[in-house]
């Protein structure tokens, strides 16, 4: 998920290949929750797979001669279908709280680790 700067709520879902596409069964679910959702696949994925009423990334990895550069592209914009006011608010007040946690994770792992093991507690 990605929450952009006016607000809006941007679900990428990536594929690994084909199969995965095609054996996941779950994201047309995922429409109702995001804005506009997205795939993203690399350069050799059949890209009529995709349906018309998702948006496109392609991913691409280029080899220089010290450094390996992964890139991205979008080919095509997600229609926009916006969500309802309370499910955004309860979406974007989700991901704050998900971001604060991860953040929190990072500059004081073992803080984290004793707030899991007082939640189990509980």
């Amino acid at each position: 998920m990605a929450l952009t700067p006016d607000g809006l709520l941007h679900c990428i879902e990536i594929k690994s290949g084909v199969r995965d596409f095609l054996t996941d069964r779950k994201w047309p679910d995922y429409r109702a929750w995001c804005d506009r959702l997205y795939f993203a696949v690399d350069q050799n994925f059949p890209r009529d797979l995709i349906p018309e009423e998702c948006g496109l990334f392609i991913a691409h990895v280029t080899e220089g001669p010290s450094t390996i550069v992964p890139e991205c592209a979008m080919i095509r914009e997600s229609p926009l279908a916006k969500l309802a006011a309370a499910r955004r608010k309860t979406l974007v007040q989700l991901f704050g709280h998900t971001a604060a946690l991860r953040l929190m994770a990072l500059e004081d792992p073992a803080m984290t680790a004793s707030l899991r093991a007082a939640r189990r507690v509980e």
